[in-house]
């Protein structure tokens, strides 16, 4: 088979598109038929309706219809889709038909013309027949109908020529050609535009905007129509902005105005009224501008590269535009005046079209109809630009740039904007507020050093000065300038002369000899650095100062005076350099010849003097250097450089110096590197360096409540006698106030130290030492709490020096500081047990129990104990007499001594209750090969215990020991402490080791306060350690005391010996 057969056929692959044809155009020989062509076809944008439009003629024959088939019966198809089906109703069978008649309403041949009207219809109607195409038809009229109702004539014959034509109304439609064609359907896009608004349909109001913005620049434009066709493509911009800002698209909004200005900026028509297109394209910014804040205002969200002062700027730049294309086209000779008639006057007062020249309304051919009128239209607008305030326009404008780059922090726009505002206020002749704008921008040009800028400025604040008569800020700008008070160029004539009798009066007057001149403000041909040559000074050595001065200006520069003040005042005197010093106690007299500054030569003046002793301490500040021009007896300016140094662009200038890597040129030695110099604006005095020698003597750790010795050695090393010798000594100053109220200071170590006694000893007297004598001061520390602390040792004395001849007297002091550490020197471990050594969670009334006492040394340094007793409380006695078992007793480090007491407790009330026991009082001392120290006694709180009262009470009386198969007696004694009658069981449990003789079980009663006995005689069985055969009592009328709890008070063992053996002596040695 042929490739051909398996292509698709165009009519498939192209997109299928409605056919309309129309007819009775000639579209080669008539110029009006060739724009109704246009207007369908030409430029037809994508967003409207896809239509094919074909031009065709009134007897054209469209492909006849088949008579229509009634029944499919018996009907057998040859195929499925013909070839030709698709290209018929895309290319040959229209779906409407639209016949173009040129018919006037008032057509003399109506009658004839109506006939030929209809008699063309019929034939495309014949010609169609059988199909569903519409037949429609456009009268083109020369004249522009009236609105609908008024012209009666016009309805009649439309209805009668409907009637002819047997069309419906909505089938006839008029096209008058004076419109544009294009014009007249905008008109209609923007009116239902319009009235979706008003029904907040904005959505469908946004895409009627769109259509009729892309037909208005599918309008053909020259002069005559350009300034309607941007009026009327600024309003559809307008509402288009402002709905995208409403429906939150604001990109869209953006980009629509980025168009609309590429679009319209070429656009600019008469070559005479070009100030009119930069007014307008001004104005298109500054609307755009207002809607974009709006939307802010209303929760839109802007940033730094894109905000509202942008399009205000750029407004503002067409609005100076504006102002010099009307200087320079509205300069008219003087004897031209304003044409009259008004040619911009209309009979209504309004214009009926929006754009259009009042003198041609509704005019739509490109040569204008009246040349003369034309022309004095042309000069009408022309003398009424020349009187608008142009620059009222600018500042307005650039005033909300600036507010803007304000809010979205542009600082570099908000002064360049600034700046333009500063000279439009200069135009206008507003000096006052030129010169405040421009002093403020010039402040941060200084101090990014922008040199041409600054320049600039200064050359326009130099003439508002000047025709202010501002003398001291002409000279502080003449200074920037290097200028001389003459007229400045290019000012006003009239305000020269005002200026010139202002500075007339003003320099008359006496008391505008002396100017003053704070400099960091500025940037002026003379800079400055002082600096001392270091961050401090002892009292016995002058204080040295440098000041450093150099002439950026082209010619050489004398100064009369320089001048040094400091924060004390009383040192100024000698920091003082003028012409022909004399009788003044300068250090360093100065030369004629160094008053004379060199352009770009450092000059350096060097200043000494000595300090005061009351200023030990205190810091000197360089207050301000001032250099003075001129003289004192006539007039002169005083520039001040505030603490001493730099100007408005200094820290600009060190970051630049700091960050340069450029190898520095070498300067001959007697030269300075203004860059290599640096600035030290202050200094502190210090006192004389001490020559004394303070030596520390101790044993550290502390012992907690110890009285700690620290011997402090203080030597001379002096030249002189160091005189008023003082000494402050304890805890330093500045530590955790709880070392303050845990640290005591003595002299005397056998003091007892009380709350009276203070952290830090003051200013303790040591009189006079010699050159090379020794004092030698021992001193106490009690520490309460344990811990590390800080003790200062701050000796002071005064001597006498001489400084530069002078005879001075110096307080001198030196300080140490040591870290002492303070540990507890021992540990107290105490409790409660029975005399079978078990440990007690109680104890029972009148039943004794030992107290003991463990002693655990946690000292570095050896402790002798010297003495420890108890104070027992009023509810415990002592049974014998106690004493020290740890007397004498020196323990080393890690060792524990022990002792116990027998004690026990009387009746109680309530039967049980919890008691104090009283305190443990250890006398002890460090053991120390430098001396001897004293006793330090440490009071130790004993534990509280419970106390209770027990119904019985019972005990055993037994020999020590036992002796295998001898009789062992051992007497029970049970004593009923209660009130009641006791009922008692008593049983013993046999044991395996001893056999035993007395009652095994009996049940006894037992009077209030009285005692029983009960003896058994136990025989032992075997050698060593037994276990005693128990003895278990229940008591009938307290159940709840346990056997078990009674029988801790027997012996529950006891230790047997063997048999013995005739002259044995190991077995009676045992």
């Amino acid at each position: 088979m042929r490739p051909a057969q398996w292509d698709l056929p165009p009519e498939l692959c192209c997109r299928p598109l409605a056919f309309v044809a129309l007819t009775g155009l000639d579209v080669v020989y008539n110029a009006i038929h060739r724009a109704i062509w246009d207007a369908f076809c030409a430029n037809r944008r994508a967003d409207r309706v896809p239509i094919s439009f074909k031009v065709l003629a009134g007897d054209h024959e469209y492909p006849k219809c088949r008579t229509k088939r009634t029944s499919y019966e018996w009907y057998i198809p040859k195929g499925i889709v013909k070839t030709g089906w698709m290209n018929k109703h895309l290319n040959l069978v229209p779906a409407l038909v639209v016949l173009f008649y040129e018919l006037d309403w008032d057509d003399p041949q109506w009658k004839e013309k109506q006939s030929e009207c209809a008699t063309k219809v019929e034939v495309v109607r014949t010609s169609l027949q059988g199909r569903n195409t519409k037949v429609a038809v456009v009268l083109i009229q020369k004249k522009t109908p009236l609105p609908p109702g008024e012209d009666l004539v016009a309805s009649e014959r439309a209805s009668a020529l409907c009637g002819a034509c047997d069309l419906s109304g909505k089938s006839l439609f008029v096209l008058p050609h004076t419109d544009h064609l294009v014009g007249y359907i905008i008109r209609h896009q923007f009116k239902m535009g319009f009235f979706s608004e008003l029904k907040q349909d904005t959505q469908n109001a946004l895409k009627y905007y769109r259509t009729a913005y892309s037909l208005v620049h599918e309008l053909r434009a020259h002069e005559s129509n350009t300034l309607e066709i941007k009026t009327i493509a600024g309003f559809i911009n307008y509402k288009i902005c402002r709905l995208c800002f409403q429906h939150n698209t604001p990109l869209d909004a953006i980009a629509q105005f980025r168009k609309h200005i590429d679009l319209c900026k070429k656009k600019i028509g008469s070559a005479e009224l070009a100030f009119e297109h930069t007014a307008w394209m001004s104005k298109q910014f500054q609307s755009f501008g207002d809607l974009f804040d709006e939307a802010i205002k209303l929760g839109l969200t802007a940033i730094q590269t894109q905000n509202p002062g942008f399009y205000y700027q750029q407004a503002a730049y067409y609005a100076q535009e504006r102002k010099q294309q009307a200087g320079h086209l509205c300069s008219h000779e003087p004897g031209v005046g304003y044409p009259a008639p008004d040619p911009l006057e209309t009979s209504s007062g309004a214009l009926d079209f929006y754009g259009q020249r009042a003198w041609r309304q509704g005019h739509q051919s490109i040569d204008p109809p009246d040349t003369e009128k034309e022309k004095q239209g042309i000069l009408a607008i022309q003398i009424k630009e020349r009187d608008i305030l142009h620059s009222e326009l600018i500042i307005a404008l650039l005033s909300n740039a600036v507010a803007q780059f304000k809010k979205y922090k542009c600082p570099r726009m908000k002064s360049h904007l600034m700046v333009q505002m500063g000279e439009e206020y200069y135009h206008a002749k507003d000096y006052t507020k030129a010169l405040k704008l421009l002093d403020y921008v010039m402040c941060d040009y200084r101090t990014e050093r922008w040199w041409s800028l600054l320049t600039s400025i200064l050359c326009t604040a130099l003439k508002c000065s000047y025709l202010m008569g501002q003398v001291k800020d002409y000279i502080t700008y003449s200074m920037e300038l290097n200028e001389v008070p003459e007229p400045e160029p290019d000012c006003d004539s009239a305000s020269v002369i005002t200026a010139q009798s202002l500075w007339c009066d003003r320099v008359s007057l006496a008391g505008n000899n002396e100017f003053t001149i704070e400099v960091q403000d500025y940037v002026p041909f003379v800079q400055c650095k002082a600096k001392f040559l270091s961050p401090s000074f002892h009292i016995d050595e002058p204080v040295q100062l440098h000041v450093y001065v150099r002439a950026d200006c082209p010619h050489p520069l004398r100064f009369s005076k320089l001048c040094i003040s400091l924060s004390n005042q009383d040192y100024n005197q000698y920091c003082l350099l003028e012409e022909a010093q004399k009788g003044k106690d300068i250090l360093e007299p100065s030369t004629q010849e160094n008053m004379c500054l060199v352009p770009g030569k450092t000059r350096k003046y060097c200043f000494k003097f000595v300090a005061k002793t009351e200023d030990v301490g205190k810091k000197i500040e360089i207050t301000s250097v001032g250099l003075m021009l001129g003289r004192e007896t006539g007039r002169y300016v005083y520039l001040n450089w505030r603490g001493g140094w730099g100007d408005a662009a200094s820290s600009h200038e060190a970051l630049q110096a700091s960050r340069s890597f450029k190898r520095r040129t070498r300067l001959p030695d007697q030269q300075v590197d203004w860059d290599t110099v640096s600035v030290q604006s202050s200094t502190m005095i210090i006192s004389r360096v001490p020559k004394i020698s303070v030596q520390l003597t101790h044993e550290p750790p502390a012992l907690s409540n110890e009285m700690y010795c620290m011997t402090v050695t203080i030597q001379s090393e002096e030249d002189a006698v160091a005189k008023d010798l003082k000494l402050t000594s304890g805890l330093k100053p500045g530590q955790d106030a709880n070392l303050t109220q845990s640290t005591r200071i003595a002299l005397n170590g056998s003091e007892v130290c009380d709350d009276s006694h203070p952290a830090l000893l003051p200013d303790i007297p040591l009189g006079d030492l010699k050159p090379g004598q020794k004092i030698v001061k021992p001193l106490y520390i009690h520490c309460v709490s344990t811990g590390p602390r800080v003790l200062l040792f701050h000796v002071a004395y005064s001597v006498h020096a001489t400084v530069e001849d002078k005879d001075i007297t110096c307080k001198c002091h030196k300080d140490e500081t040591v870290t002492v550490e303070t540990v507890v020197p021992f540990e107290v471990a105490m409790k409660f047990v029975s005399r079978k050594f078990e440990h007690l969670e109680r104890v029972y009334v009148d039943i004794p129990f030992l107290l003991m006492m463990d002693i655990l040394s946690a000292s570095p340094w050896p402790i002798e104990l010297m003495d420890s007793e108890v104070q027992l409380a009023s509810s415990m006695t002592a049974i014998d007499q106690p004493q020290s078992q740890v007397e004498g007793v020196t323990l080393q480090t890690n060792e524990c001594a022990s002792e116990c007491f027998l004690l026990k407790c009387p009746p109680v009330q309530n039967g049980t209750s919890t008691v104090a026991s009283g305190h443990y009082i250890i006398s002890w001392k460090r053991k120390s090969v430098l001396g001897e120290t004293s006793v330090v006694k440490t009071i130790v709180t004993l534990p509280h215990v419970m106390v209770e009262n027990i119904a019985l009470y019972v005990h055993a009386e037994m020999p020590s020991f036992g002796r295998v198969r001898e009789s062992l007696p051992v007497r029970y004694h049970i004593e009923n402490r209660t009130g009641l009658v006791q009922d008692v069981e008593i049983s013993v449990e046999p044991s395996d080791a001893f056999m035993f003789s007395g009652l095994k079980q009996v049940r006894m009663r037992i009077l209030p306060g009285a005692e029983q006995e009960m003896l058994y005689n136990f025989y032992p069985l075997k050698a060593e350690y037994q276990v005693l055969p128990q003895l278990n009592i229940n008591l009938l009328r307290f159940p709840n005391i346990s056997s078990q709890l009674l029988r801790r008070f027997l012996p529950s063992h006891i230790f047997v010996k063997p048999q013995g053996r005739n002259g044995d002596a190991s077995i009676e040695a045992a």
